[in-house]
Formats: C-alpha cells, structure tokens, sequence
C-alpha cells in the first residue's frame, strides 16, 4: 500500500511539523521563555499562556476591559464605517484623478 506518492506525503508533513517547531523555539529563545519539549510547539504558540484570565491572551470583549467605541475589533469598524461617502483614492493615499466610464 506504500507507494512513492504516500511517501512524499508523509515527508512533507514531518518537514512541516519540524518547520514549525523550529519556528516557535526560536520565537521562544527571543523572548527568553525556556522550552523543554519542543514537540509540543507544534500545535501551540510558544508565548500563548492558554490561560483565558491572562491580560496578554484574554478576548477583551469578553473581559470587559474596553468601553464605548474601541469595543470593535479594527476589522468590525471597517465593517460598521459609513459606507455612503466615496473613498476613490489609491492604495497609496492619493486622489484617483481618472473618471472610471
């Protein structure tokens, strides 16, 4: 049942799997976190508590911590911002000055 194809597969996921621990060992190393088993980075963030109660992981929606108009995320208030008022402008800020037909 073992053919070429089976075996290019299951190498690029073990190269994958080895990518990403590689990844989040040295993102803990730049924080100075110490990892004893890196296996475990696969799945998981090395600088995530996975505590919901923590200040750096909790949503602050569900926590409460924010009040009035900074309650949406940057991606809801693009979604809520007026969409009457016409933004005909480049990626770089500048006025379009061509009138599309």
């Amino acid at each position: 049942m073992s053919n070429s194809y089976d075996k290019i597969k299951n190498s690029r996921r073990r190269l994958k799997d080895e990518t990403a621990i590689n990844r989040q060992v040295k993102i803990a190393k730049a924080h100075n976190i110490p990892v004893d088993e890196p296996h475990k980075l696969v799945k998981h963030h090395a600088v995530n508590c996975g505590d919901p109660k923590c200040t750096m992981c909790a949503n602050p929606r569900h926590k409460g911590w924010t009040k009035g108009q900074d309650r949406f995320t940057v991606q809801e208030q693009r979604l809520f911002q007026e969409i009457d008022s016409v933004r005909d402008r480049h990626h770089n800020g500048l006025k379009n000055d061509r009138e599309d037909n």
